[in-house]
């Protein structure tokens, strides 16, 4: 007895500390060990059994509130230089567990599991860290708030509670196996990784979320429910971290870049190189504050923007950042409508960033020097970006933007203050006002920016939104993405959902209702009719399995700006710009299947719609459809083709046709290495532009605008070894080929093609 009495003792002395989300245990303890744990996947060092357990799972998409389905168990302790988390997911399914041998961040299809860590406690943003059952990474930072749209807007069927980025990439050790039972996965994260409170001892917020594919649930540990304005307040907290050390933070990261360009010539076709010797530097000032400085950086781009139709645009089309340098701390840039945009620094010589917190403060400056071949006066473009923001209570903050860009004796500077307000949890108000200051050949002149949300309410069963949005023709910021100016713009969404029981083949359905008028600036203080508006109806059903299907009913009107014609004639006549056009109805059917290894979406759609370059009404139909295939677990193909047309609505014409098929092919030999082939035609094909009255050409600053016929055949082929952040050897070769008649692939020329080889290693110190 005696003997049995000591194996008891010494087993509960082995165990570690449970905590029970479901129970409402949200402050872990979680025990400080003088101990290295091998990351191999296998929870089987005696270190593991005396970690605190994070148990009880909750449902949290589609359906919130509800008890998970499937059991998951994550085993946490730290040492002094770094944070350990074992995941066990059991899966009772068996042998549906979805795992494949992805590259970083393309995890997504697959089961995983991220872990939230918000090191400064404000419920802002956190660092995550996810993982897929063979330990394959996927990290980024999720800021809380709306990610497209209003919490009660468009994006409120699917994720409205946050924005999540993936282009950072941060060190940390991560392996795991599929077991007859589910999946375990042990991670390690080194504190140098993160930045994080100065203070000792600190607390950290943790929410942990499990993807499991067989259902289409996110299940989370601590229970996080829709009826919030922010998804981080919800999370749970890491009690007592003390005698961090996080070291000497010191990364250098050297680079050699070789590109071979070649262009057809008279005679023949030539090749020129152009090696490059570059290098990155970043330093952990404090433990919160890190600087990270740039010379003559390489940021060739190893993956093409995917294409979007171009020549029925009025405006620009945004497009994300993914160069190295600039992801650093990109989030603590983020301003409301954008007013910072990295990639207006389209080539810099020299850069450098400071990013972090002090107290209650993010800091976030940018400064670079571009290529002079951006410049209109010959000099070198330099920008300066700086982002301020306070923490405001649990959830609030208020912020100050500033940028300027000088070139030569010409500027242009913005400044910018915003605020946001959460108020009786599921509510927030935003404001936001801004002015700027330019100076060109032409001359000098200010402009104002302004918006306010007067209220966004994130309820569970019923959502709304209200915002007006203001700017003026005289606003400029050649710093940020304002894509339009004299325009008040208004967007109102309510939006109302209604859940099914477990087990029901409608496990959500939401209805949106959205109105966005747009008025002249001048025109709205005036009580003038709008220029345009749109009538927005969203149908979405989240049904069992994964499965998501969506309708869309617009009702739009459009007006035509006379500005925008001024070089417009018919003959000698000047063009009569047509009255505004009325009652344009469209309708948009979408279907998603659930993540499997054959997996894809549809979206048709047919509406009436506005021909902007000769101011005309037309009927559209677009239609994009993505496949993915990932046969075995190093195989992945995604295809994908954007069709659409645009016809005449007075006589049934052709004014444009564009189909973009695009072919994406990867083999991942190991976790480290893969080999990509991307395949993408652009054809687009546009009409001459004709006057919508009587039918003859239209002349455009004195000329015809003829047809618009593009048929670019692009491909790339890519080597890419990827050890850990930091470290790369790419090589590549890619290809542009026109043809004059699309999908004949009989006469391509080649237009241009390259290669390429980029050798960096990050030197940790």
């Amino acid at each position: 007895m005696l003997v049995l009495l000591l194996v008891l003792q010494g087993v509960a002395t082995d165990s570690g500390p449970v905590y029970n989300g479901l129970a409402k245990q949200l402050d872990a303890r979680i025990p400080r060990f003088e101990v290295e744990a091998k990351i191999d996947g296998v929870l089987d060092e005696p270190v593991w059994r005396r970690a605190a357990r994070l148990t009880g799972f909750s449902e949290y998409r589609p359906v919130d509130g509800r008890p998970a389905e499937d059991s998951t168990e994550v085993l946490v302790w730290y040492a002094p230089d770094a944070i350990y988390f074992g995941i066990r997911a059991f899966e009772r399914h068996g042998k549906v567990v979805r795992a494949t041998l992805a590259d970083r961040d393309n995890i997504d299809a697959d089961d995983h599991v991220a872990i939230l860590l918000d090191t400064y406690l404000d419920h802002r943003r956190a660092t995550m860290f996810a993982v897929n059952p063979l330990g394959v990474q996927e990290d980024g930072v999720w800021s809380d708030g709306v990610a497209a749209g209003a919490a009660g807007g468009p994006s409120a069927g699917g994720r409205f509670d946050a924005t999540i980025d993936l282009n950072p990439d941060y060190v940390y050790e991560s392996r795991g196996r599929v077991t007859d039972r589910g999946y375990e996965v042990e991670v390690r994260i080194p504190f140098k990784s993160l930045r994080y409170q100065s203070a000792d001892p600190q607390d950290w917020g943790i929410q942990v979320l499990r993807s499991v594919q067989h259902s289409g649930y996110e299940e989370t540990w601590t229970p996080a429910v829709r009826a919030n304005a922010s998804f981080l307040i919800q999370s749970g907290r890491l009690v007592g971290l003390g005698a961090l050390r996080r070291g000497l933070v010191l990364d250098l990261t050297p680079e050699f870049t070789t590109k071979v360009d070649g262009a057809p010539t008279t005679p023949g076709y030539d090749y020129r190189g152009t090696p490059e010797v570059a290098g990155n530097l970043r330093w952990g000032v404090t433990q919160n504050l890190g600087a990270t400085a740039t010379a003559n950086p390489d940021f060739s781009q190893v993956e093409a923007d995917v294409g979007q139709v171009t020549l029925n645009q009025r405006f620009a089309l945004f497009y994300p950042e993914k160069r190295p340098f600039f992801l650093e701390g990109l989030e603590q840039f983020d301003t409301p409508n954008s007013l910072i945009y990295t990639r207006r620094i389209v080539q810099p010589v020299f850069g450098a960033k400071l990013a972090g917190k002090v107290g209650g403060t993010g800091i976030a400056y940018l400064g670079a020097v571009d290529n002079s071949d951006q410049s209109a006066t010959g000099a070198h473009p330099i920008y300066n970006m700086l982002r301020l923001r306070r923490d405001l209570g649990p959830t609030s903050t208020l912020g100050v933007a500033y940028t300027d860009r000088t070139d030569g004796d010409d500027y242009n500077r913005v400044l910018g203050i915003d605020a946001h307000v959460v108020w009786r949890k599921i509510w927030f108000s935003e404001v936001q006002v801004a002015s700027s200051w330019t100076r060109d050949p032409g001359a000098g002149h200010a402009g104002k920016l302004w918006t306010v949300t007067f209220g966004d309410r994130t309820g569970r069963a019923y959502g709304n939104h209200f915002e007006l949005l203001g700017i003026e023709r005289s606003f400029q910021d050649t710093s940020g993405f304002v894509n339009r100016t004299d325009v008040v713009v208004g967007r109102t969404y309510n939006r109302f959902s209604w859940y099914g029981r477990p087990g029901a083949l409608v496990e959500q359905f939401t209805a949106i209702v959205g109105f966005a008028p747009i008025w002249r600036y001048a025109d709205f203080g005036r009580l003038h009719r709008t220029i345009e508006d749109t009538l927005q109806s969203f149908f979405v059903a989240n049904l069992r399995g994964g499965w998501q299907a969506q309708v869309t009913l617009t009702l739009d009107h459009f007006g035509f700006d006379a500005a925008d014609y001024a070089g417009y004639m018919v003959g000698a006549v000047p063009f009569a710009v047509p009255h505004d056009l009325y009652h344009l109805p469209g309708a948009a059917f979408i279907v998603s299947t659930p993540n499997r290894a054959v997996s894809g979406s549809v979206v048709v759609g047919y509406s009436a719609a506005a021909i902007f370059p000769e101011a005309s009404e037309g009927r559209q139909v677009a239609v994009t459809t993505v496949a993915a295939l990932r046969p075995t677990p190093a195989l992945r193909l995604e295809a994908r083709w954007v069709h659409q047309r645009l016809t005449r609505a007075r006589d049934g014409s052709r004014f444009l046709t564009a189909n973009i098929p695009r072919l994406k092919l990867e083999y991942q030999l190991t976790r480290a290495i893969f080999v990509r082939y991307i395949g993408q035609y652009f054809a687009e094909d546009q009409v001459a532009l004709v006057d919508p009255h009587t039918g003859q050409p239209l002349l455009v600053n004195g000329s015809a605008a003829p047809p618009v016929v593009t048929n670019d055949f692009r491909n790339d082929v890519l080597f890419s070894y990827k050890p850990t952040p930091g470290t790369v050897v790419f090589l590549g070769y890619g290809a542009s080929l026109t043809e004059a008649d699309a999908f004949r692939f009989r006469d391509l020329s080649r237009t241009g093609d390259g290669f390429f080889l980029k050798l960096s290693y990050l030197f940790r110190m």
